[in-house]
């Protein structure tokens, strides 16, 4: 699954670890999802989504392959 994550990180100047102390999971969990290396569960894209102010299909997109 794609996402925007990194994108819209550093569109507002933030860290890793500044995203991943604002959503209450570490450095490695937010570059594991940037990277495609981890779905993030329902409840922590929704906080995601929240943080940006989007929804969760803003963020990520399945991938149709």
């Amino acid at each position: 699954m794609r996402n925007e994550v990194r994108r819209l990180r550093v569109a507002l100047g933030l860290s890793q670890q500044a995203l991943g102390a604002a959503l209450g999971v570490s450095r490695q969990t937010v570059n594991a999802i940037e990277q495609g290396r981890y779905d993030p569960s329902l409840p922590l894209a929704i906080r995601l989504a929240r943080h940006f102010g989007l929804t969760v299909e803003e963020i990520f997109h399945v991938d149709d392959a």
